[in-house]
């Protein structure tokens, strides 16, 4: 990577300094300085930044545009709420070369490389913090302020005692490998170690056939058991003697237990497993309300920036609210409020760079129509110039082959689809002049073709006068961009399963949801095992907060739409539902809510058929590296503990917690057993939170873990936590022993 780069700022059309970046000699911190007066304006560490994104994918840098090419441009995105670094190049090449440089930087190659950055970060962060006098060294007395940073009372004489141990030079101060001594034998692992010893016959190392035995006995890996142990040996033993001979030392036993092998969440189903070719009905799909906001509901902000920010977030159900704007420009913003607007051609330039970059999964789009025709017309132009607009040639097909299907994720890659209003029914838009006809000839088709008549004549005059309202305020061009899923409103299951399709979805406030789950929960999984159902926020959440999507996920329903801006447990449940299969967006149903005859009610959990209730035993052993709390006093160290809760069915909803550890936020210990009954584990979510204990007010959160049940590994499994943003919080983590029995 070039060092001391000339680069501009910006911060908007106005805004554009140059400065001069630099990256630091140890690899992990990135200074800038004015180019005018030569001052360090800033610095952040490497580990502060989530991800890079090239050309203009940002609102500052798409407002820019026209003034600087993509190539030069690029965005540097940190963890939290820091706000982005907007940058432009002198040429394509320097871009490139910071690009390429800071990926290779934030997301290694393999995990021991990640192991070790997060590591030497960590150790280098806490050394420069604590060297108040920055002459390089640390002395005692700044050993103790480091220890209460760090969320660590220790007693005097044992921290006395490691500061000795690791004073090699017995100059009084620690400096470079010393601090990395001390630094480690602060980090001495006793419950691995002891875990390690267990298997261990010399007390040294795991042979291969030991290393065997504990995959066997207790992390319950039962296929292709010796490959998996060479592999584990070859990927995380540090030393190239031991690799050689094929044992693991207590230094990779515990790389090993820290790795993606080691954590709860089961690694294969980080990758897409499961089946993409069931109809559309048949999945969750991650879904954001009002995605362009990024404040409240009145008068926040509307910016691209919701919509980068929710696809990076795995959501493939975004809203793009449309109303008019000056010269017949569409403009998207949260009508009659006093939210800012954006004009409609930069969401789509957004979506249509950014869509498909972390899935390929459909997007469906909810739209609301502008009242006048031209802002119509020009949103068909615009919407049809993006990638991936679905266009009618597959809808076709299915109209003619399945009408009792909708298409799969799998045969809708690549495509956005619009959802809306539609003038007419879809059969009635794709029978036209050179297309085939549905052959009414089939028993089934024939029987619907009646129905449908019987309908229609039934509405007589109302329906007539309401296609022609349509027809009045909607624009034919924009009514046939609508295929897959036409807006029609519910009037009730029975009216539903009689007259409307597979294509057709309805949307539903909280409150209205509410009251169906509780009076008819049953019939609520059946619609939803072929129709799409939308759910969305109260219009009294203007402060964007959010309901427990939960419950409705509990009946079924599909896109349940949530405020991805605003954290909390029910977009920590949304992230850990999602998290899984590729982090598509779409996570397949049990099979008992794909039935449309299925008797399942989550109100009565032995209506699921298939196997009984299963326990779930979860030993809370250990904490590491737990942060402190924001708000916190300098000095303060948290007290710490562990509630596990459940979320599913509502005989499945419940919540244990350990006992707190005073003043140690560092490696506290609980060796706490929680057990809990789950009577749908195939709806289960776990969450898993740390607190900051306080007897006088409301516990302080420190960090959250949240994973379907069915991503569980059993064994010796560490979670790494997230903030309260959703983000990594390296190297925090908890130490646990999980067991599942019938």
């Amino acid at each position: 990577m070039q060092q001391g780069t000339l680069m501009r700022k910006v911060k908007s059309k106005s805004w554009k300094k140059q400065r001069y970046f630099k990256l630091q000699e140890d690899c992990m911190t990135i200074w800038y300085q004015s180019k005018r007066t030569g001052k360090t304006e800033s610095a952040f560490s490497i580990s502060d930044v989530e991800t890079v994104r090239e050309g203009h994918q940002s609102e500052v840098l798409q407002s820019v545009a026209e003034e600087f090419p993509p190539e030069c441009c690029f965005t540097i995105v940190f963890y939290g709420r820091r706000g982005n670094l907007d940058l432009v190049a002198g040429s394509a090449e320097q871009a490139q070369c910071w690009v390429q440089g800071l990926r290779q930087l934030i997301e290694p190659r393999s995990f021991p490389l990640t192991f070790a950055l997060v590591s030497r970060t960590w150790i280098r962060d806490w050394f420069q913090k604590a060297d108040k006098n920055k002459d390089g060294r640390m002395n005692f007395k700044e050993v103790q302020r480091l220890l209460k940073m760090m969320n660590v009372d220790m007693n005097e004489d044992h921290a006395l005692r490691l500061f000795q141990d690791a004073d090699k030079s017995e100059s009084g101060t620690l400096e470079g490998e010393e601090f990395v001594l001390f630094y480690k034998a602060l980090t001495q692992r006793e419950e691995v170690l002891s875990l390690f010893q267990e298997f261990s016959e010399d007390g040294k190392k795991l042979t291969l056939l030991e290393l065997v035995d504990f995959l066997r006995q207790e992390q319950l890996e039962d296929e292709g058991t010796e490959e998996l142990a060479m592999e584990l040996i070859d990927k995380y033993e540090p030393s190239e003697t031991a690799r050689a001979r094929h044992v693991l030392s207590a230094d990779g036993f515990l790389m090993y237990l820290c790795s993606p092998e080691g954590s709860i969440f089961n690694p294969q189903h980080r990758a897409l497993w499961q089946d993409m070719s069931q109809p559309l009905c048949h999945y969750f799909i991650s879904s954001s309300h009002n995605t362009y906001l990024i404040e409240d509901q009145i008068r926040g902000q509307s910016s691209i920036e919701g919509y980068i920010r929710a696809l990076k977030r795995g959501c493939r159900c975004l809203e793009v609210d449309c109303w008019d704007g000056p010269n017949g420009e569409p403009m998207v913003y949260h009508g009659h409020t006093f939210t800012s607007k954006i004009p409609f051609r930069e969401v789509v330039s957004t979506l249509g760079k950014t869509s498909w970059e972390n899935s390929s999964s459909p997007l469906p789009s909810m739209g609301t129509s502008p009242p006048s025709s031209h802002p119509q017309r020009e949103l068909v132009v615009l919407a049809s110039s993006s990638a991936g607009f679905q266009g009618t040639g597959p809808w076709r097909h299915w109209v003619a082959q399945r009408t009792s299907l909708s298409p799969t994720p799998q045969e809708l890659k690549h495509k956005i689809l619009l959802k809306g209003k539609k003038i007419g029914r879809l059969e009635d838009t794709l029978d036209g002049p050179g297309d085939e006809a549905p052959d009414v000839s089939d028993d089934d088709n024939g029987a619907e073709a009646e129905e449908e008549r019987r309908r229609a004549k039934a509405r007589g005059t109302q329906r007539g006068s309401a296609l022609q309202k349509d027809k009045e305020s909607l624009a034919q061009a924009l009514s046939d961009c609508v295929i897959y899923c036409k807006n029609v409103p519910f009037r009730g299951f029975q009216e539903a399963r009689s007259h409307s399709r597979p294509s057709e979805i309805s949307s539903l406030s909280e409150a209205k949801a509410r009251k169906l789950i509780r009076d008819e929960g049953n019939e609520f999984v059946r619609h939803n095992a072929w129709q799409l159902t939308r759910i969305y926020p109260s219009g009294m959440r203007t402060d964007s907060s959010n309901y427990s999507p939960q419950e409705m996920w509990n009946v079924g329903c599909q896109i349940v739409a949530l405020n991805f801006q605003t954290a909390g447990m029910e977009m920590d449940l949304c992230d850990g539902l999602f998290s899984q299969n590729g982090c598509c967006g779409y996570v397949l149903k049990p099979p008992f809510m794909r039935d449309e005859e299925t008797l399942f009610n989550p109100s009565d959990p032995s209506s699921r058929e298939g196997p009984g209730p299963i326990t779930l035993t979860i030993q809370v052993i250990s904490g590491q590296q737990l942060p402190k709390v924001a708000s916190s006093k300098e000095g303060a160290i948290i007290d710490p503990l562990v509630r596990v809760e459940i979320y599913g069915v509502p005989a499945d909803q419940a919540h244990q917690e350990t006992k707190y550890i005073e003043n140690n936020g560092f490696n506290p210990r609980w060796d706490e057993t929680l057990q809990f009954q789950l009577h749908v584990p195939e709806l289960a979510l776990i969450r898993f939170v740390v607190e900051d204990y306080d007897k006088t007010s409301r516990n302080d959160f420190v960090g959250q873990f949240t994973l379907a049940f069915a991503n569980i590994k059993p064994g010796y499994r560490h979670i790494h936590l997230l903030s309260k943003d959703g983000t990594g919080i390296p190297p925090s983590s908890l130490f646990v022993h999980i067991r599942i029995t019938e």
